[in-house]
């Protein structure tokens, strides 16, 4: 393992910190000593329920602005004055993003340009992490991806995420500035929003359980995907940005699993057999279905120590237990 770098300063910047990955990290680097802040744009809806949920809305400091707007990043910079800056915001919801092309593009590749410059610009001693995603692997060129793997995205999420990921390569390697990208495999959580799928069954496993839903209605049960915790991924983004030198890593469990197969320990979780109340509607197949992904995390085990703490099995379990007592409350988010 390379040296780690000391955390003087202890200042960070992370841009999407009201998002499932954002909380997450928030709280790690506050756990860490951290002085956090987080970009935010102003919307109506709660926000920050993420950052409460894990009681880390008290600690980091929200700043106005959008990854969008080159002078809202420019304020946020003076403002925070990071050793360290994360990367997460987007439109990340993979199904919108041919429903939201210019929209998707916009923010998820083309504002990664805003950021990188603001920096340059700034202080380009700022340790950069950019959050790329294991979508821009799409149509899979070995049955095994790692970070030589080419990229065939098959979504103009994908599409955008690779436009950041190489533009976030071009500024290490034209700039000298440490810019790391995490090409992080499927990540989840209780803090995973609803439209996703494992949140959509585990919401629905709660919501059965409870008799308050009959059905689930899913797309293809067969796709399959490389599930982690996003809790143990964010730490993989930190360690990045500890190293000597800025790298790219994929960051997986190495194991993937179907629909089907997170269905099946779903609902037996709670007591239940999938098959009675999953069904299958061809209304939620993808317009370009990625039918498997399996990372590998060798280069992450290797240089950064990271490998990922929590099984799929564990995953599911806290997912359901979490909506469960969510609605016991009525709470669900």
């Amino acid at each position: 393992m390379e040296k780690n770098r000391s955390n003087g300063g202890k200042r960070a910047l992370i841009t999407g910190v009201t998002g499932q990955d954002g909380a997450y990290l928030a709280r790690l680097l506050l756990d860490k000593g951290y002085q956090v802040y987080g970009l935010a744009a102003r919307r109506g809806s709660d926000a920050l329920w993420r950052l409460r949920e894990l009681g880390a809305d008290a600690g980091v400091t929200l700043l106005t602005g959008d990854v969008t707007d080159v002078s809202s990043l420019l304020r946020a910079l003076e403002q925070s004055q990071p050793a360290e800056f994360y990367n997460l915001a987007a439109q990340s919801f993979v199904d919108k993003s041919w429903d939201l092309p210019s929209v998707t593009v916009q923010v998820t590749g083309m504002a990664v340009t805003n950021v990188l410059e603001a920096i340059r610009c700034t202080d380009p001693k700022i340790r950069f992490y950019q959050a790329t995603s294991s979508e821009v692997f799409g149509r899979v060129q070995a049955g095994v991806q790692d970070e030589s793997t080419p990229f065939h995205p098959r979504s103009p999420y994908g599409v955008a995420k690779a436009f950041a990921h190489w533009l976030t390569v071009n500024y290490r390697e034209s700039h000298g500035m440490h810019a790391s990208s995490g090409i992080l495999f499927n990540h989840e959580s209780p803090l995973r929003g609803l439209e996703f799928v494992t949140r959509k069954i585990s919401v629905a496993v709660a919501r059965i359980k409870l008799g308050r839903q009959d059905k689930l209605r899913l797309g293809n049960l067969d796709a399959r995907r490389d599930w982690g915790f996003a809790g143990d991924y964010v730490e993989a983004m930190w360690l990045m940005l500890q190293q000597d030198a800025a790298d790219d890593y994929v960051i997986a469990t190495g194991r993937n699993a179907s629909v089907r197969d997170f269905c099946r320990i779903a609902f037996a979780h709670a007591g239940l057999d999938y098959e009675k109340y999953v069904e299958v509607d061809p209304a939620f197949f993808r317009r370009a279905e990625i039918d498997a992904v399996l990372g590998s995390p060798a280069k992450a085990k290797a240089k950064l120590g990271w490998s990922p703490k929590t099984s799929l099995e564990e995953l599911v379990a806290m997912m359901v237990d979490a909506d469960l007592r969510r609605l016991e409350k009525g709470t669900v988010s």
